[in-house]
């Protein structure tokens, strides 16, 4: 069909103006289709893909129908989870921007009740929910339904699919029976199909066709690899095709955990969803993340629901998703608002046949890809160093140091030797022995017992290189530390000299050593990401690292004496939630 500009479908001049504040221009498919008929006062069911706009599809009829001068719910719209509900509600509010009076409001779980009951009694028009919580306002009697003029369910399918087609059923039979119906969903399975026929009247069907249900403006790729290399092949994919923002979705919360924890230990600014974190973390870590605080968002299916954010780069499939409507709802997380977007699919072993099946339900081509290798990532890194040092030369953007550079040629230094030398600094010089790489296969990578103990240098140390960490020669660690078992000793005789000895600086398991960071509270780190940073860069095991104290600008750990000076050498001056680490032993 052919799609309309939004001043033709009939809109008031208050919400076009809004949707001209927001930066619509012309209306996406499935709003051209819904909008006029919805404005018309009929019952729809819309079935197209996420990311088609449907959200503004609905909610401008919504908020036309509105009647500040009541101060009742006259909208009700149900969303299968918090994010989601969260998500419509900002649309609603930077739609009706410019419709004085109309006042929206979020109900889900996980909220203050107190903020909910003030919402209510002050007049919300339009209430945005999770059925669970909606039932629970209705049977509180805090939630009146006699003033509602229009109900709406998004995402239907996945309320059946979450077990609420009961709690559904149950808040649709206690509308006014003159109100109006709209359901929007991906699918159409059986009882949904039922819930159309048993609480609509006369529907008008809105189907955005086949090229909807996969996303034509996103890459599809692939890559065959053995399951234990995803991490080391996520980050040669993130380093040498530069992603600055992207999604990935995991099978479980704890893959999503230590998925997390193996970034950040590598220095990408990293963090997580997932539905074991309470409300105010995971909106506090969307808020992030909507602001480009972060690179990368780690996710679970249901977690990342109401994930909306239209600039994502790349969606990874870290673990596929269980069938090929979940596969659809990934992807459709990049590639919005016209925007070009790719998805990266990570496929192990039998796995390939469940892929083959989503291209089948998807109707879509999915291109197998080759893993780059670990010299492919280093000559990118070199190839961007160079660019960079030769658009500063064209660019003449930059201070002289022409004293400088003459007292060393006066001392007999090349200016090669001068330029080699400031770029070993600028830590632009990275390339690493070939027998410190490990490899990886696209297919395959041998069993653990057949490859060589593997070196953290064999990692791409993506952030961490080429500027955030410069390693130091082992001789300046132990210089720095000393004996570590005299400086342990002197700190003790410190303690028992002095009983007031603030009492943090002082390791009271025994084997255990103190170490204290330059980072804390203020930095937003959490002790996860303490461990995480440890146990990643250091390669001890959990086990060895013990209390943790996060003070406002500080962080104490403690950790097994044996692991001390590996972990002050692999730490020290790496970048750690955006800032330079350093680590000492804390006397």
């Amino acid at each position: 069909m052919q799609k309309k500009l939004f001043t033709e479908l009939g809109l008031s001049p208050e919400l076009l103006k809004a949707v001209a504040r927001v930066g619509y221009e012309e209306a996406s498919p499935i709003q051209s289709e819904a909008i006029p008929v919805l404005l018309k006062g009929a019952d729809v069911f819309g079935q197209s893909q996420t990311g088609s706009g449907k959200t503004a599809a609905f909610a401008l009829p919504a908020i036309e129908l509105v009647d500040p001068a009541i101060r009742a719910t006259q909208v009700l719209i149900l969303c299968p989870t918090r994010e989601l509900a969260v998500q419509v509600a900002e649309e609603v509010s930077k739609l009706a921007f410019f419709k004085r009076g109309v006042r929206e409001l979020p109900i889900y779980g996980g909220q203050s009740y107190e903020r909910q009951f003030q919402g209510l009694q002050r007049g919300a028009h339009i209430v945005i929910g999770t059925p669970g919580r909606v039932m629970d306002h209705m049977d509180r009697g805090t939630l009146k339904l006699d003033q509602i003029k229009m109900v709406i369910l998004d995402e239907a399918d996945r309320m059946l699919d979450m077990g609420f087609i009961d709690d559904i059923k149950n808040v649709l039979s206690k509308m006014p029976p003159e109100r109006q119906t709209v359901m929007f969903s991906a699918t159409l399975p059986g009882p949904i199909q039922q819930l159309v026929k048993s609480f609509t009247r006369n529907p008008v069907n809105i189907r955005i066709q086949d090229q909807a249900l996969t996303v034509p403006n996103i890459e599809q790729v692939y890559y065959e690899l053995d399951r234990r290399a995803k991490v080391e092949v996520l980050c040669r994919l993130i380093d040498i095709e530069d992603i600055k923002f992207g999604l990935i979705f995991c099978a479980t919360k704890m893959m999503v955990d230590e998925l997390t924890e193996h970034l950040t230990a590598r220095g990408y600014a990293a963090d997580k969803l997932h539905g074991d974190m309470s409300q105010a973390m995971r909106e506090r870590v969307m808020a992030k993340f909507r602001k480009r605080g972060l690179e990368f968002l780690v996710a679970t299916d249901v977690a990342a629901r109401g994930v909306d954010v239209d600039d994502i780069e790349v969606v990874f499939n870290y673990d596929l998703p269980q069938d090929s409507e979940d596969y659809v709802h990934r992807i459709g997380r990049t590639g919005r608002a016209g925007r070009s977007g790719k998805a990266i699919t990570f496929v192990a072993g039998r796995e390939i046949w469940k892929l083959q099946n989503i291209m089948r339900a998807t109707k879509g081509k999915i291109h197998r890809a080759r893993v780059p290798s670990a010299d492919e990532v280093e000559q990118k890194r070199t190839s961007a160093f160079y660019d960079l040092i030769r658009d500063t030369l064209e660019g003449g953007d930059y201070r002289r140091h022409d004293e400088l550079i003459d007292q060393l040629l006066d001392q007999g230094h090349t200016p090669t030797d001068i330029a080699s030398a400031l770029i070993h600094l600028a830590g632009g010089e990275k390339a690493r022995p070939a027998t410190e790489r490990e490899p990886v296969a696209n297919m395959t990578i041998p069993r653990r017992e057949e490859r060589p103990e593997r070196r953290q240098d064999s990692a791409p140390e993506s952030r961490v290189d080429p500027f955030k960490k410069k390693k130091r020669p082992a001789e300046a660690v132990a210089a720095e530390s000393g004996d570590l078992s005299e400086r342990i000793g002197k700190a003790r005789n410190k303690r028992d000299r002095n009983a007031e000895v603030e009492p943090s600086k002082v390791s009271h398991e025994p084997g255990m050593v103190r170490l204290s960071m330059n980072t804390g509270r203020d930095h937003e780190i959490s002790p996860g990401d303490v461990v995480g940073v440890i146990a990643g860069l250091a390669k001890i095991p959990k086990e060895s690292i013990g209390a943790i104290r996060l003070l406002a600008r500080t962080t104490y750990v403690d950790v097994g004496r044996e692991h001390a000076p590996r972990v002050l050498e692999k730490l020290n001056g790496i970048k750690f939630k955006g800032r330079n680490l350093f680590i000492s032993l804390a006397e």
